[in-house]
Parts: structure tokens; sequence; C-alpha cells
């Protein structure tokens, strides 16, 4: 099956794709670590990396909406050349131990500045398939195969971050992604799969106005808070991780605990697309929120280091599976016109809930031990369930669905 979604999206994107969006999963944690020895202080870094993801949280959707607008090949090469400057500034101000107030506005302006590679890659991989005439178990491939390159990079990006602090500085990881940001970004707006992700340029300028009044249906709400819920999920995960590894006396284990969660994650994404086509999104959804809640609860009562890995490593094969099945079921229901939009904000909701989970569940954690971040994580959890099974998802309308004639099935 993956044969076939590098049949159709070339084995060139998939690897400048994968290098573009690794950046994103780089800033946060360098931003973090950079400023905190920088300025010596926690609370300044805090606020740097608060800023950053805020931006992120804001923007993306933003972003996506140029895209979907104007098309991906100018709004991502104008993003990653802003983002690579951004981001370079922010070093600059950290080592230069610029005022509180700068680092606070260099983070925010490198997490505007975003390109938002891995959404759109989705969306124009997603395009490229339909427009071959694919079914939708291709389609579901190809989402699957691009979850699965989001949560290498989510896991690899941190790695080198630490890897690049313990050898030589933070400033070092940052400058890499500041790097790679101008290079890959540039090229995969460059890429000629650019202009096939959306309408083309005539046709977006005669259709602006009818998009724009494209009302989006409820669920696609419903399914941008699933995606908050899963990013707390993850800060609150990430929370708690750290405060038991570091009350069991061995704190350098929590990067490969989070990172074991992570490739069992993307082991089930990339074992998705062996799902009966049989199987609609609504029953996968559904499944995947059940497996959450049962998978989390083992989280409360772990106290020692190898129960820790063997719970995070279970839960983690709930993870990508709700990720690449929300992304499914919002490329069914959405229209295709604000696709791109549509797939940055569930990105963005992820980054927003994992920021304001982790901040929520690091005092927790402080106060009542790692047991209470793991119980926000349960809870989340839980609320993704409770949405699963009261929201009904209903794909497009014949008179929207894509020219190629796919019977989509939800």
């Amino acid at each position: 099956m993956y044969r076939d979604v590098i049949a159709l999206i070339g084995p060139v994107l998939p690897v400048v794709s994968f290098l573009g969006r690794l950046p994103t999963a780089m800033c946060q944690l360098g931003s973090l670590l950079l400023v905190a020895e920088t300025s010596g202080s926690l609370t300044i870094a805090g606020l740097a990396g608060g800023a950053l993801a805020a931006g992120q949280t804001v923007a993306g959707p933003l972003l996506g909406r140029a895209a979907d607008r104007h098309g991906q090949r100018g709004v991502v090469l104008a993003a990653s050349l802003a983002n690579a400057l951004a981001v370079a500034a922010l070093v600059a101000a950290a080592l230069a131990q610029a005022a509180t107030g700068w680092l606070v506005v260099l983070g925010a302006l490198a997490g505007a500045t975003v390109p938002q590679v891995g959404p759109l890659a989705r969306t124009r991989s997603v395009a490229l398939a339909r427009r071959a005439g694919a079914d939708d178990r291709t389609v579901g491939a190809v989402l699957s195969f691009e979850g699965t390159v989001d949560e290498v990079s989510f896991v690899l990006g941190p790695a080198l971050v630490g890897l690049a602090a313990a050898l030589a500085h933070p400033a070092a990881a940052l400058l890499v992604a500041s790097g790679l940001l101008a290079v890959c970004g540039t090229a995969f707006a460059l890429h000629p799969t650019a202009t096939k992700a959306g309408p083309g340029a005539a046709r977006a300028g005669r259709d602006r106005t009818a998009r724009d009044r494209t009302k989006l249906p409820g669920a696609t709400h419903a399914l941008r808070v699933t995606m908050v819920l899963q990013g707390a999920m993850f800060g609150a995960s990430q929370a708690g991780i750290t405060a038991l590894t570091e009350k069991l006396g061995q704190p350098a284990q929590a990067g490969l605990v989070y990172a074991a969660m992570g490739v069992m994650s993307a082991a089930a994404g990339l074992a998705m697309a062996a799902v009966p086509s049989r199987i609609g999104l609504t029953a996968r959804w559904r499944a995947a929120t059940l497996a959450l809640v049962a998978l989390s609860v083992p989280l409360l009562f772990v106290d020692a280091l190898w129960s820790l890995y063997a719970a995070v490593v279970v839960l983690g094969v709930a993870y990508a599976p709700h990720l690449i099945t929300v992304f499914g079921l919002t490329e069914r229901i959405v229209p295709p016109g604000r696709l791109a939009e549509c797939m940055a904000f569930l990105t963005s909701g992820i980054v927003g809930g994992q920021a304001l989970a982790l901040a929520l569940s690091g005092r927790l954690a402080d106060t009542y031990g790692p047991a209470a971040a793991f119980a926000v994580a349960a809870a989340g959890a839980v609320a993704c369930a409770a949405l699963s099974w009261t929201v009904r998802a209903r794909p497009r309308t014949p008179a929207s669905a894509p020219a190629s004639g796919v019977t989509q099935t939800v």
C-alpha cells in the first residue's frame, strides 16, 4: 500500500517535507534550553517558549487559509524564509542576553511564521491522490504515511536538540533548524507538486468569494477540540514523565521514555493502512478514543522506571491512530477549498493544547506528584471519547466532493 503512496507523491516530496517539518519539532525545546542557559532563568525561558507556542497556535490556521486562497508556493516560501530569520534572530538575542520583552517578541514571531509544512504536505498529498482517482483506502494510506512522518519528526527533533545541547550548545540546534527552514522549506515550496494542491490561481480568484461564504460543518469544531485534547494528553504525559523520572533520580531517562512512546506511535500509524476499508472512520475514531482511555489509566499507578516505559509504550499504540483518523475525518467533511486551513488548525490545536497542559500539569506534578499530571492526560482521553461518541461527522455532499468521483464512506 505504501508503495502506491510513493508512486502517487514521488520519492522526493516525502524527504523534503520531512526535513522541512523537522525544525518545528526542534524549536520548542531548543528555545527553552537556549533561553534557560543564556538567561539563567526558567521563568524567562518559559515565557519565550510559551510565546513561540502561542504564535504558532494563532497564526497556523491563518497560513493554511492563505494557502487555500493563493496556493502553497508563495505562502510556504515567504513563511519559510521569515521563520528562518526569526529563529536566527531569537538565537542572536538570547546569546546577547537581550531583555525579556525582546525574547518574548522574537519567540512569538518564530512561532507565527512556522511554514506549516506538515499540514500542507498532508493537504498536498491528499490532493494528489484525489486527482489521480485514488480510492479511500489509498487516501487513508496517504494520511497514515503523513502521520508517521509527523511522529518521527517529533521524536527525532527533540533528540537532535538534546544531542546538540550536550555536545555543543542549544544555539547550535536552533541554527541548524534555521538552515533547514531556509533550504528545505524553500525546496518544499518550489517542488512541482505545490501547484497541484489547490484549484489553481485563476480558479482560486474566481472561487474565492464563494469559498469565503462556505460554512464548515459543525463536526469540524468538535474535531478541532479533540485535537486540542490530544495535545493536552501529550503535554500532561510529558510533565508526568519528567516529574516521575526526577523523583526516581533518573531525569536523563525522560527524553528516552518520551521517544519510546513516539516510536511505538509511529509504528502504529504505519499499521493503520492495513485496517479493512469496511471499518469506517467514525468507528475507528471511537475505537481509538476508547483505547486512549483504557491505556492511559495505567499511568496513574506507575511508580518505577520499568513500569513507566511499559505504560507509555503501550499508550503510544493509540496516539497515532487517533491523530490519523481525525485528520481523515476532517478531509472527508470539510470543503476542499478550506482543507489546508483546517489541517493547519488541527496541528495548531495540538501545539496549543500541549503548551497549556504542560504548564498546568507541571504545577500539579510539583504539588501533588506525577500521578496528578497523568490524571490530566487520562481526563483528556475521557473527553476525547465523549466527543467521538456524541458527534457524527457527515461526509461532503456529492456536489462538493472531489471530481474523481470516489465514494466517501465515513
